[in-house]
């Protein structure tokens, strides 16, 4: 797996987003309130404007998520599945954190 370093801890404030373009990939990087670490693609499929790091995080019934800025269709972080549509879904990226760096990986 190819890890990419994409910046420290402290700079991924909770419950915001972060926009990292990874050889090509464009992805939104999340860190909930739990400390939970989530990357998914970073273009809405609905309306394909790269806006997914701008996204409100929340939950539906326990599973953390983000909204889409645009039109609101909700997906969650974990699977990238649009809870709203389940014609659609969002990329998924595996993240971690090393010391205080946040990393994702890309195929």
């Amino acid at each position: 797996m190819n890890w990419q370093q994409i910046c420290e801890l402290d700079l991924l404030p909770p419950e915001y987003g972060l926009p990292a373009l990874i050889r090509n990939h464009p992805v939104a990087l999340f860190r909930t309130r739990d400390d939970e670490l989530f990357a998914v693609g970073n273009v809405d499929p609905f309306c394909g404007a790269g806006v997914m790091s701008r996204g409100i995080v929340g939950d539906r019934d326990g599973e953390p998520t983000v909204a889409s800025p645009m039109l609101k269709q909700v997906f969650s972080l974990r699977t990238g599945q649009c809870l709203d549509d389940p014609d659609a879904r969002l990329p998924v990226y595996p993240v971690r954190r090393r010391a205080d760096v946040v990393e994702v990986a890309v195929p």
